[in-house]
């Protein structure tokens, strides 16, 4: 009896440990696969001139926003919440789509990076990313420790970075937006282990098939926005300006 009881726990854990691997692997593939698309789109528009026309202005070399600039800006916050919060109520292949969705909506509002920094700065800073991503996203995957004070505390700081951020696009502060940047950095570096850790949460919460496919599109896009977050305030700390 002992014998079997032994035989069928190391069972369990061999499965549950293949179906964890399958999940996690699924998340970094739907991540994978949406910066692709957000690359993709971002170089596309970027190098067309009749598509930046209609979401800049340039008056006088003055570069602004034009009205579908605006929208498209907007849409990404929009997109984002919606799947946050009606994914409990969406079918898998609904939420993948949106996630797509959503994933080629951010490569149009990124397209003004491309008006700001340098094409080797760039690429150079998103590897970078990458780096210390991927180092961090395998430390809150295989790390014993419990994250869940740390996540606290970043999502904290995240707050006040945003309050600060809006504050700032009144204030037009450079050496604020120079602080803002180095936390965001530290902020986002903190939460790609805590949200790798949460994630697998996710798995142990999933009672079916469905709930979790939708899981580890929820969880992408938390990963991606994290990747796209940190991205973003390195180029903003070490890309060459045009």
């Amino acid at each position: 009896m002992d014998y079997t009881k032994l035989n069928n726990k190391a069972a369990t854990a061999t499965t549950t440990n293949d179906g964890l691997r399958a999940y996690m692997l699924s998340v970094y593939n739907y991540m994978t696969l949406a910066l692709g698309v957000t690359g993709i789109v971002a170089l596309f528009a970027s190098s067309s001139p009749a598509i930046m026309a209609l979401l800049y202005t340039n008056d006088g070399g003055k570069i602004g926003m034009a009205p579908l600039g605006w929208v498209v800006m907007f849409a990404p916050f929009i997109m984002v919440f919606i799947l946050g919060a009606g994914i409990s109520k969406m079918r898998a292949r609904t939420a993948q789509v949106v996630f797509w969705a959503y994933a080629g909506m951010m490569g149009l509002s990124l397209t003004s990076i491309f008006l700001i920094y340098t094409g080797t700065s760039i690429a150079s800073t998103f590897f970078i990313t990458a780096s210390v991503f991927g180092a961090m996203s395998l430390y809150g995957y295989t790390t014993k420790s419990d994250l869940t004070g740390m996540g606290s505390f970043m999502m904290m700081g995240l707050i006040g970075v945003i309050l600060t951020s809006l504050v700032n696009m009144f204030l037009h502060s450079a050496g604020l937006q120079f602080a803002i940047s180095i936390l965001s950095v530290g902020i986002f570096v903190g939460l790609t282990a805590y949200d790798t850790q949460k994630i697998k949460a996710f798995y142990y919460a999933s009672y079916d098939q469905e709930s979790a496919s939708k899981n580890a599109v929820l969880g992408a896009l938390t990963l991606y926005l994290d990747f796209i977050n940190l991205f973003i305030s390195l180029l903003r700390l070490f890309g060459d300006r045009r």
